[in-house]
């Protein structure tokens, strides 16, 4: 008999995956989204320094959106050369080794656990400043957001980026107005907040950097798309490299405009009101433009959490079919949907969220440290690829990945030296904690796949002595079907039965009943004094040495599931005494009430 092969993907099945302005919708947000908070983090360093050192706020966004430029073209890359997703962990896995890549894999995790915390606590955050009156309950408010999220997802990835479409357009649009109308405005349509600040020390270099890796945070995101690739509708190499390309080309274009527009009107932070805000304000005023902009921020940020839940789950069962994860990371439901990832992140971001009662100041100093850890891996991985294949134009393409590389690396160490203190060393600790997991994992798999001679063809299977124990406590039907199903499983059938102190009796009329039936098979009485169900069996089973052994449970199957309080529950207690115990294949007939 041959085995049974795959059955081929089908148009039906192809359209519960993303086209490429549904990966934008799906995959994006937490890259769009950062556009609210990436410029204002620049601003915010470059402030110390009064007005000279937010003249520089520009050439900072620039020097991102170079890096923003060489992470996109080095995943389009990775996209093309690793089909199957996984992203800086796929790179690290072929190119850098296991350890390596799971450090990569460990990065994104909690990257993408933090970026679903960070994001609905950054929504309601500001769903809150618009209502005081909601803050109390800004907790419950976060749980009841991801749980939204965590829903539509179960749908499906192309149900949350078909729901997300239109939130998305309305952002990117509204943004791009923003940039549009402040760039032809020769004045500030409403006042800009605040007076001109004044120069309070000299920019020196270690300042602009610490400016650099606080804008760095607004690339979060940007290897999404990467590592969903096998989410994506056929051909999905061509998709998911548009979708990367469109979402850096509209994430360069948004930094820009508003880190150009932050000088021309000469915005500096202020307490109560974000960057962004004022930007807007200073380019469309303060009527419906300025509520439509800040209303889609907020809609958007709480929506950014959903590019986790396209990320991890995809990841997951990557890391789950090499055996760095339980394998049940890896199971499949219909529309496509890994539930098990999803679950997982759901109660991760939840933890935190209740940890941190929803506070985002508490979660943002351990955002953005990890992932810059994956960037750095993957660049690190795509240059040992160029140089061992060397195909056409490679030293272009590992010049680029090694600029790329060592940008990211001095990101990632900048950006965890600024802020180890402020609860970064948490994620120094988890990040390692979690390889060791995963380590663990593995070796069990590995342990598992020795004793069960995996990779290795065993010889042909032979018949041998089997041995079918019924456990009896009465005769009945039940007890019937029980030995007529064992009597069709084995070549030797015994029932057993065991009767406890104070009941002779019983025992003495049930063996009665036995000898009056007459089924022809064998039965054997035990004796436990110690009143226990299950040990005795156990000791049985072991002295009959090597044949194959089946027990075969008979129990009741109630009519209705409020009658399962009826049941004495023998059963489940005489089943796992014997899996503990035993190496005997345990079977549980259901005898239906009808």
């Amino acid at each position: 008999m041959t085995a049974t092969l795959s059955r081929p993907e089908t148009p039906a099945s192809d359209r519960h995956r993303l086209s490429v302005l549904g990966g934008l919708a799906a995959l994006s947000l937490d890259a769009m989204a950062s556009v609210a908070y990436g410029p204002e983090a620049i601003v915010l360093v470059l402030a110390v320094a009064g007005g000279a050192g937010l003249g520089f706020t520009v050439p900072v966004t620039l020097a991102i959106a170079v890096l923003l430029a060489v992470l996109t073209l080095s995943y389009r890359q990775v996209i093309a050369a690793f089909p199957d997703g996984g992203g800086a962990y796929g790179v690290s896995r072929t190119h850098l080794g296991r350890r390596a890549s799971l450090v990569a894999a460990a990065s994104l995790i909690v990257d993408y656990v933090l970026n679903v915390a960070v994001s609905v606590a950054a929504g309601v955050a500001a769903l809150t400043s618009a209502f005081p009156g909601l803050l109390p309950g800004r907790r419950w408010l976060c749980l009841g957001v991801l749980a939204l999220i965590t829903g539509v997802n179960l749908r499906g990835i192309a149900e949350s980026a078909r729901a997300f479409i239109v939130p998305t357009a309305v952002f990117v649009g509204s943004i791009l107005t923003v940039i549009v109308a402040g760039l032809f405005r020769a004045a500030p349509a409403a006042a800009v907040t605040g007076g001109p600040l004044p120069s309070l020390q000299t920019v020196g270099l270690l300042l602009l950097l610490k400016a650099f890796a606080n804008g760095c945070a607004a690339l979060t995101g940007v290897e999404a798309i990467a590592n969903a690739v096998p989410s994506f509708r056929l051909p999905r190499v061509r998709r998911a490299q548009r979708a990367e390309v469109a979402l850096g080309g509209l994430l360069a274009v948004m930094l820009l405009g508003i880190a150009v527009l932050i000088g021309k009107f000469s915005i500096h932070p202020v307490e109560g009101v974000t960057v962004l805000s004022q930007v807007t304000a200073a380019s469309l005023g303060n009527g419906f433009g300025y509520y439509l902009v800040q209303f889609s921020t907020v809609v958007l940020l709480a929506l950014a959490a959903n590019t986790s839940f396209g990320g991890l789950p995809v990841l997951a069962q990557l890391l789950a079919k090499h055996n760095n994860l339980p394998h049940v990371f890896a199971l499949r439901a219909e529309r496509q949907v890994y539930r098990y990832g999803v679950g997982f992140l759901a109660i991760a971001a939840a933890v935190l969220l209740v940890l941190s009662d929803g506070d985002m100041n508490a979660l943002v100093p351990l955002f953005a440290i990890g992932v810059f850890v994956g960037f750095t891996l993957s660049q690190i991985g795509m240059v040992r690829r160029w140089f061992a294949a060397r195909p056409r134009g490679w030293h272009g393409k590992a010049a680029l990945n090694g600029f790329g590389a060592l940008l990211t690396g001095f990101a990632a160490i900048v950006v965890t030296a600024t802020k180890f203190s402020e609860g970064g060393w948490l994620i120094v600790i988890a990040l390692p904690v979690l390889v060791l997991a995963m380590e663990w994992v593995h070796r069990s798999y590995r342990r598992i796949g020795d004793r069960l001679e995996l990779g290795r063809t065993p010889p042909p299977p032979r018949p041998d002595r089997s041995l079918v124990v019924v456990p009896v406590h009465t005769v009945s039907r039940l007890t019937r079907d029980a030995l007529a199903a064992a009597l069709s499983l084995g070549d030797h059938v015994e029932a057993v039965h065991v009767s406890h102190p104070d009941e002779e009796r019983a025992t003495r009329e049930f063996v009665a009943s036995w000898e009056q039936w007459r089924p022809d098979v064998p039965l054997v009485q035990l004796y436990d004094e110690h009143r226990r169900l299950g040990e005795p069996i156990v000791e049985h089973l072991r002295r009959h040495g090597r044949c194959h052994l089946f027990v075969l449970i008979a129990e009741v199957e109630p009519e209705r599931w409020w009658q399962r309080i009826l049941q004495n529950r023998r059963g489940a207690v005489l089943a796992r005494a014997l899996r503990s115990g035993t190496d005997a294949v345990v079977c549980r007939m259901r005898f239906r009430v009808r």
